[in-house]
């Protein structure tokens, strides 16, 4: 029946084989790693550096180089001492340099990698986010522009008013005697007041439906930017570029309410009213005139009233501030919109912390080793040197045990006197011994 260590220590020969013959690939991974992390980072921080493009160029290869370097001397370190560190604190110790390391690499590569392959897309998605928040800016300015247009019908209706009124007047129904006097003048001239503040109004609304259609157009450009194909950077620019005039056409709409010029309308046609004497030939007429210009007076004083209550409604309304575009690079990009790019951020770390996963692996590995019990050599693992080294450690051991032997015992001075000893035979000569080694390391060989 085979002992448990005789089954034991075949799989830990089995261990220690696939480590020794996985030693290069672990190495050519890392390399391989680094270097790909090394690329991507130099593709990051060249959109950070600023100068002529030789001088960018070279730090950015630098940069890069040494990246590549770091990782790939930490990781081996990591895989070279790790696994045979057995205690406790040193485990603790290895582990907190292996996070440490992990954190350094991210600050200095990972974030660059993410840059490099989210950096084009995180600037669509933050021009994308700035033509959103101007179509909401430039929706907003044109409500409050075209607002004092709901009060063109008020308008036109109080003019219609005023004009039918003097026309009646023109007839004698109001002060009872026909004629063009004092009464059909005011009616007449508060309805050219009011028809004149109309056109304003129409006129107004022209002006906002023609910058509302430019802010349009400015909008369908920077949508273009966003979904081309070009270099990111240029598209950036040009997306600056119709930023500022779309802000110009929402503060233009902004000036051109027409809900102020609605306000002084208003005040001027109650506050400024001065009721004409009456022109009537007799007395009569005089005071029925007159008694008509005062009701002419409340009509008008309310009126005002109602224009300039709903024009204080329009210019209550909060002034717009359009958000002012910020040009980004592409790794303060990715940086403001991580949480839209977390599968760019795994891969991008996991490039530069896959071999710690090979750490691990190792450390599995080796402590399985261990605990199983590796032979501590064997007939196919040994090497010529390891042959003469043993050949020669057997020659050092006969020697000394036969200079043990050939050396006299020193007897005590009141013993009594040693036996003489009976003839021994000679020792054999020394290329016998030689072969006898030899032949034991051989036979240790064969075994």
């Amino acid at each position: 029946m085979p002992s448990p260590l005789a089954s034991a220590r075949p799989t830990a020969v089995l261990l220690a084989n696939g480590v020794e013959r996985l030693e290069v690939i672990l190495k050519l991974t890392t390399a391989i790693l680094a270097l790909a992390a090394g690329v991507y980072t130099y593709l990051g921080v060249r959109e950070l550096l600023n100068g002529s493009p030789t001088t960018v160029f070279f730090a950015a290869v630098i940069y890069s180089v040494a990246v590549s370097v770091g990782i790939y001397a930490f990781w081996v370190f990591m895989m070279q001492f790790m696994p045979h560190v057995t205690s406790v604190m040193g485990r603790l110790l290895m582990g907190g340099c292996m996070v440490l390391g992990s954190l350094m690499i991210v600050a200095m590569s990972s974030w660059l990698n993410a840059s490099a392959l989210a950096g084009a897309a995180a600037i669509q998605q933050h021009l994308a986010i700035t033509v959103q928040n101007y179509t909401r800016d430039l929706d907003r300015a044109n409500s409050q522009a075209i607002a004092a247009q709901s009060l063109l019908p008020d308008i036109q209706l109080a003019s219609s008013r005023f004009a039918k009124l003097a026309e009646a007047e023109r007839a004698g129904s109001l002060t009872g005697t026909s004629g063009s006097g004092t009464v059909v003048q005011l009616l007449t001239q508060m309805s050219t007041q009011l028809d004149s503040l109309g056109q304003q109004v129409q006129e107004s609304g022209k002006r906002v439906s023609a910058l509302y259609e430019q802010g349009g157009r400015s909008l369908a450009k920077m949508r273009e930017l966003i979904s081309d194909r070009g270099p990111i950077a240029t598209r950036s620019d040009a997306f600056a570029t119709e930023s500022l005039t779309l802000m110009g056409v929402i503060a233009n709409l902004q000036q051109t309410s027409v809900a102020p010029a609605v306000k002084r309308a208003a005040t001027s046609l109650s506050a400024g009213f001065i009721a004409p004497a009456a022109g009537g030939r007799s007395g009569d007429l005089a005071e029925r005139q007159t008694a008509v210009v005062g009701k002419v007076e409340g009509a008008i004083a309310t009126q005002a009233a109602s224009l300039a209550d709903a024009a204080d409604k329009i210019l209550a309304l909060p002034r717009i501030e359009p958000t002012r575009f910020q040009t980004l690079s592409p790794a303060e990009a990715v940086l403001r919109y991580a949480g839209d790019f977390i599968p760019s951020w795994a891969g991008a770390i996991s490039i530069d912390l896959m071999p710690a996963v090979l750490v691990l692996i190792l450390c599995v590995v080796h402590a399985a080793i261990r605990r199983e019990g590796l032979p501590a050599a064997s007939a196919s693992s040994l090497t010529a040197a390891d042959l003469v080294a043993a050949m020669q450690v057997a020659r050092d051991v006969e020697d000394a045990r036969r200079a043990a032997e050939a050396r006299p015992a020193v007897a005590p001075a009141d013993a009594p006197p040693a036996p003489t000893p009976e003839p021994q035979p000679a020792a054999p000569p020394a290329a016998a011994a030689e072969e006898n080694v030899t032949s034991l390391s051989s036979a240790r060989i064969g075994k």
